[in-house]
């Protein structure tokens, strides 16, 4: 048996004997040369991170193509860092769960520190300022989900976390931006030192919400008078401070007791999922697909490791955003957000039973091929056609990966803009289409807006997915019973008219009364959401 702090280099016997891959490097010196030269900080050290970044700078590692490790920090609770990261040496097993069902297993040790970073624990903070304040930091990444980012609320307005940190000044912002921009300042009092900031969160354009985010706050101190415009400048140069552009792509679904028991069987000790105060579950391990793409936008202006030496496609901008436009506003993400919603509404617990599911099959392909892919720019470093053939053949149906609807449906008012508003501006932006006849869009709109009902399809309550609009959103379908005779209308034109949910009034584009209509349908009688499926399929599906 192993585990994870056991010394993987006297060792090694052990761990190949449990099917596990170690790395080529001492980290003990690993930890010494990051500590003195860092080079890497990474916010939102969750599964994603570790199934994807932390791989790519260990096989740089490796190869000594990279000298200095990665210092991970967290700022939304304590947990991860205090039972995942600190426990372990900052070590964990990354897993690769095959289609055939086999496991490929990593030993990761490019994690050389942890840091909680909230505003209750000054000292994470203070250790931040201090590396942010080296001249060897070249970039910072991030993977904190599109919450992390946001500071204003539905209508527009700021929230109340990003008020008092703009009313308050640098000194402990509470929001991850705030910290952001706080951290950025001591880089910039360090004799305006170069950086780059790379969103690898999965929405369009991260690179640029990231850096709006960080001036809403920036400027906010400017008006309150904390720092002065140079401040801004640096900010705003991007020889100086650069947002590089980026589209990801890897589904790392919570950890699977499937995994769990085969590593145990393998005979590595530390497999054991833990149930976390807030109700969620995590690992030691980190299990996720084969299949990933990582393209990130070549601006760097204090230079950077040879990402590509470890797959990573850097480019240009507009090559960026062209396979960004492909993957999460057409080929995959909209595909995969309406799996998760018509899956919760329909019971489902598994993405790649619902893959096999023949009508979630039908929307999906309708979906993808018949409506998303018209309106896609071939990026030319990946084929979308292909990209869809290989989710839909491949991917979602691998039952291996224990990835559920209800996680895939968290925070799904954050997403709708860019899982489909973007297409609909495909669409009005292209003379030769009409928003007005997409069918299977709206319909997917109007299952998402049937979900917030929080009734499934057969007339039981179920809970949804967490979601920092849900209430506000609830209130409006809250009370509708299956069989009742309501006005559609009065209750979804606030929602659907709503242009800080999907980026246009939906009624503005000929489409508001068109989902209405598929709304009512779903809420007839139980099993009216799966027919409503079933009968647009049967008028409207070419596959």
């Amino acid at each position: 048996m192993v585990k994870l702090v056991d010394d993987y280099q006297q060792d090694e016997a052990a761990f190949r004997q449990a099917g596990i891959r170690v790395p080529k490097f001492d980290q003990t010196k690993l930890v010494q040369e990051t500590a003195a030269h860092p080079v890497w900080v990474h916010f939102g050290g969750g599964n994603l991170f570790r199934c994807f970044h932390s791989l790519i700078a260990q096989d740089l590692l490796n190869t000594g193509a990279m000298k200095s490790g990665i210092i991970v920090a967290d700022t939304h609770g304590d947990e991860a860092i205090k039972c995942l990261y600190q426990p372990f040496d900052n070590r964990f097993l990354a897993v690769k769960m095959k289609n055939d069902g086999t496991l490929d297993k990593t030993l990761v040790a490019s994690v050389t520190d942890s840091i909680y970073a909230g505003a209750d624990n000054q000292a994470g903070r203070e250790k931040l300022q201090t590396i942010f304040a080296k001249p060897s930091l070249q970039l910072v990444t991030f993977s904190i989900t599109e919450k992390g980012y946001a500071l204003k609320q539905l209508d527009g307005s700021l929230t109340p976390a990003a008020t008092s940190d703009i009313n308050n000044g640098p000194a402990n912002p509470v929001t991850t931006m705030g910290l952001i921009a706080s951290l950025l300042l001591t880089r910039f009092e360090a004799n305006q030192l170069p950086l780059a900031l790379v969103s690898t969160d999965n929405f369009s354009q991260n690179g640029r919400r990231l850096q709006d985010a960080v001036l809403e706050i920036a400027t906010g101190w400017q008006k309150k008078g904390y720092v002065d415009s140079a401040f801004i400048n640096y900010l705003q140069d991007p020889q100086k401070v650069a947002f590089p552009w980026t589209m990801i792509d890897r589904i790392t679904p919570g950890p699977s007791a499937a995994v769990a028991r085969q590593l145990k069987e393998s005979g590595f000790e530390d497999g054991k999922i833990i149930q976390t105060a807030g109700h969620k579950e995590i690992a030691a391990f980190a299990n996720t697909e084969e299949t990933h793409y990582l393209v990130i936008e070549d601006s760097f202006p204090n230079g950077r490791p040879p990402l590509e030496k470890a797959g990573v496609i850097m480019t240009d901008r507009e090559t960026v955003n062209d396979a960004d436009q492909m993957k999460v506003t057409a080929c995959l993400n909209p595909l995969h957000t309406a799996l998760a919603i018509f899956g919760c509404l329909l019971g489902f617990t598994s993405i790649a039973s619902e893959a096999a599911d023949h009508d979630l099959l039908g929307l999906i392909k309708n979906l993808g091929y018949g409506e998303d892919l018209p309106v896609v720019k071939d990026p030319g470093i990946i084929n979308p056609r292909e990209f869809i053939d290989t989710l839909i053949t491949k991917r979602l149906p691998n039952k291996n990966i224990p990835d559920t609807p209800q996680r895939i449906a968290t925070d799904t008012s954050q997403k709708m803009g860019v899982r489909y508003g973007v297409t609909l501006q495909h669409y009005l932006d292209d003379p030769q289409l009409d928003p007005g006849k997409l069918e299977f869009i709206p319909l997917v709109i109007a299952g998402w807006c049937r979900y917030l009902m929080a009734i499934d399809d057969d007339g039981k309550p179920f809970v949804p997915s967490p979601d920092p609009l849900y209430d506000q959103l609830h209130e409006y379908v809250a009370g509708i019973k299956l069989g009742d005779a309501v006005d559609v209308h009065a209750k979804l034109q606030p929602i659907l008219a709503n242009k800080s949910i999907f980026g246009h009034d939906l009624y503005q584009l000929g489409l508001g009364e068109k989902i209405e209509d598929d709304f009512r349908q779903m809420i007839t009688e139980p099993g009216a959401v799966r027919k409503t499926i079933q009968e647009t399929i049967e008028r409207f599906g070419k596959y």
